[in-house]
């Protein structure tokens, strides 16, 4: 008997150990990840009108967060911050996201097929930046962000797309994907996944509308 009991302690002492020292990374990991993105941006989402916009395709992109704003001016009388507009870009939208710099170098326009309209070939620079005319609204990043809108890239299509161009120049991932990240337009948010700040942007009171 005192064998058996001296073995349930130390079974006991072990599964106590076993489990604090499961408890010790979880606790560390969501410490340490707790300021690895930035959120704090979600709460400044406040408008009486919000909506989250999921970029699928580039086409006329743009006009339908313009065109919700615009309503909401129309109807409401709304503008920032009464009304927001988050814009989440994935893979499809990237182009949207790319700096000048990015698309002269490595061929943004070619590789998603995005052609300036004002030569009729490949884009060597970001026409999704500047205003454009478009149904008599001036569309592009720069006026929707005038407007409050924010505007992300999601971290995990920005990895597939570093190993694709990494795979074609034959560089490094890590110091491609950090010019990636530095070549990005000013203001875009790089988010840990799309799928999550889409669910985060709705539970911070956005409706949702894809693109």
């Amino acid at each position: 008997m005192p064998a058996r009991r001296d073995f349930l302690a130390t079974l006991a002492s072990v599964a106590g150990l076993a489990a604090i020292d499961l408890a010790r990374p979880v606790e560390a990991l969501a410490e340490s990840n707790s300021s690895a993105w930035d959120m704090a941006w979600l709460d400044q989402l406040k408008g009486k009108n919000r909506q989250v916009f999921d970029i699928a395709h580039l086409d006329k992109a743009l006009l339908v967060p313009t065109n919700y704003l615009d309503a909401a001016q129309e109807v409401y009388g709304y503008s920032y911050p009464d009304v927001n507009a988050v814009i989440g870009i994935a893979g499809a939208g990237f182009p949207i996201n790319a700096g000048d710099a990015l698309y002269a170098k490595y061929e943004i326009g070619r590789r998603w097929e995005v052609k300036d309209p004002a030569t009729g070939q490949w884009a060597t620079k970001n026409i999704f930046l500047e205003g454009t005319p478009m149904r008599n609204k001036v569309i592009g990043v720069k006026p929707l962000m005038a407007r409050g809108a924010i505007f992300w890239q999601c971290n995990n299509a920005l990895n597939g797309i570093t190993a694709e161009i990494a795979a074609d120049t034959k560089q490094p991932f890590d110091q491609l994907k950090a010019e990636l990240v530095a070549g990005l337009n000013p203001g875009v948010k790089v988010v840990v996944a799309h799928t999550y700040m889409i669910g985060q942007a709705q539970q911070h009171g956005c409706t949702y509308e894809q693109v």
